[in-house]
């Protein structure tokens, strides 16, 4: 059976929005987007491309879908535009039905998800913050590759706002630290959260 990779860029405060560009995502009044590219660097580069390499199905949620939909079809023989255009890709929507990106399937709910974990060895997730929440909370998520930025927002969406199911995770390999002070943290889900440890005692 294969897994569900969620790929996510993370602030220190856990706030996921908008790291690629200004307007990107301005739900909320969201001004502080485009905090990513500050601290990107070769080595961090070569890390999220390696993970691309590794997928062999890529899982978007609808917000997600419509940047990169309108964005990857159009960068002709770049090696990510490549890798994304040919691999099969799977859209999370209520109201989305028939995708214009070549190789998309569109999926109604979550629930879905499941069968194609039995079809991929790796499918990965790419932003999609909202999406990553609903699978989290349905117990469909394997790992978490979390490219954590050394910035600090103060507002923004969080990536476990909402879940309401706590939960405990394991370190799955060590940490890769780029020459930004940015690092690559590899998570598993581990149970249930631990808690009410009486440290008095």
């Amino acid at each position: 059976m294969g897994i569900v990779s969620v790929d996510l860029f993370i602030t220190l405060d856990g706030v996921y929005q908008g790291p690629g560009g200004p307007d990107e995502d301005e739900e909320g009044g969201f001004d502080l987007g485009g905090w990513q590219g500050h601290y990107l660097d070769e080595e961090n580069g070569a890390a999220i491309g390696e993970g691309i390499e590794r997928m062999d199905a890529l899982l978007l949620g609808r917000k997600t879908y419509d940047i990169f939909a309108g964005f990857w079809p159009h960068r002709g023989d770049e090696p990510i535009a490549v890798t994304f255009n040919a691999l099969p890709k799977f859209v999370v929507s209520r109201t989305l039905a028939d995708p214009e990106w070549a190789g998309t399937t569109a999926l109604s709910d979550v629930e879905q998800v499941r069968p194609l974990k039995d079809r991929f060895d790796d499918i990965h997730v790419i932003g999609s913050g909202d999406l990553a929440r609903s699978l989290l909370a349905a117990g469909l998520v394997d790992r978490l590759n979390l490219y954590l930025y050394p910035v600090a927002l103060g507002a923004g969406k969080r990536l476990f706002d909402g879940i309401g199911v706590p939960g405990a995770f394991t370190l799955a390999q060590p940490p890769r630290v780029f020459p930004s002070g940015a690092m690559l943290l590899v998570y598993e889900p581990d149970g249930e959260a631990v808690t009410g440890f009486d440290m008095s005692k």
